[in-house]
């Protein structure tokens, strides 16, 4: 984590607290109730390797940042408590989305079945209310998946307003996503 100079205290770059129910969910897999959840999943390809690679880069930021995401954050590594702001948009009609890392989960040795990934909570100023967590699965045959979980609600009037708007903007920001993953996958830079 970065510190702020000779204040010996680290900076944030987003304030508040978790403002959601069903807080670390999109890691058990059991939604809270009457909230949408939503489960996105993409086949990557195959092998211990493009697994590995996937999750290297979902866990420093890769899919967000690939994405066309513009990406601040605490900690140069997804751990748990960083913080990190995602902003799209342009100019004054940026939209930031403040969340915090509530679960981490990393690869580990050998070939075998396992999942790598990591889930973030909205704090306040963020549209919705709610978690997302992204995930790289490898099954007993090695196949590799991105796997997207998300459950939220506008956090306010303005964004319930806009319900439609806000639900083709996930969608396209997904697709984005698994894009990301797809180039990872394949060891672009």
């Amino acid at each position: 984590m970065k510190s702020r100079r000779g204040a010996g205290r680290v900076s944030r770059v987003a304030r508040g607290n978790l403002n959601y129910p069903g807080v670390g969910s999109t890691e058990h897999g059991r939604p809270p109730d009457g909230i949408p959840w939503l489960v996105t999943q993409a086949y990557l390809g195959e092998g211990a390797a493009l697994y590995r690679r996937v999750a290297h880069g979902i866990l420093a930021w890769q899919l967000q940042k690939r994405s066309g995401l513009r990406v601040r954050a605490d900690s140069d590594v997804v751990v748990p408590g960083a913080r990190v702001v995602s902003g799209f948009g342009v100019g004054p009609f940026r939209i930031n989305a403040p969340c915090e890392v509530v679960w981490v989960r990393r690869p580990v040795p050998g070939d075998g079945p396992q999942s790598a990934g990591f889930g973030y909570g909205t704090l306040p100023g963020h549209p919705v209310r709610g978690e997302e967590a992204f995930e790289v699965e490898m099954d007993g045959q090695g196949k590799v998946f991105l796997k997207i979980t998300a459950f939220s609600r506008p956090s306010n009037w303005f964004y319930a307003a806009g319900s439609a708007v806000t639900a083709r903007a996930q969608r396209h920001v997904t697709s984005r996503y698994i894009g990301s993953a797809h180039e990872l996958a394949a060891g672009e830079s």
